[in-house]
């Protein structure tokens, strides 16, 4: 059991300089925005951060749903709506690109290169 006996050095300490509230946006279609408002450790604003936006979604494939996120670099809702659409793209490959890589160190290990395991991506 050493991954029980690492697990109790872990931190769970709560980084009280480091808050934020979450707020979500979607378009019951594809996008998912959350943005993230920073907060005092007493809950009010923290006006002295910035707002920090996220976006999301998920592809279906015949695996199962793939998630893809990224940070996006707006300031406002409306800088990350506009954003989304190429930030998701730019995540898509780079995830495409991380699971082809993925696909290539298993074939090249002892014993993983038989076999019918295949990743799907979008474009094929």
């Amino acid at each position: 059991m050493p991954d029980a006996v690492e697990g109790q050095n872990i931190d769970f300490t709560v980084n009280r300089d480091n808050l934020y509230r979450e707020e979500s946006v979607t378009d019951l279609k594809v996008a998912s925005i959350r943005r993230m408002i920073p907060i005092k450790a007493d809950g009010t604003d923290d006006p002295q951060r910035s707002q920090v936006f996220f976006g999301s979604t998920q592809l279906m494939t015949p695996e199962g749903p793939l998630p893809i996120q990224s940070q996006l670099s707006a300031t406002t809702l409306e800088e990350a709506m506009d954003e989304f659409p190429s930030a998701m793209r730019k995540a898509l490959d780079q995830t495409i690109e991380r699971l082809k890589q993925m696909q290539q160190q298993q074939q090249q290990q002892p014993g993983g290169g038989g076999g019918g395991s295949r990743i799907y991506t979008p474009y094929e």
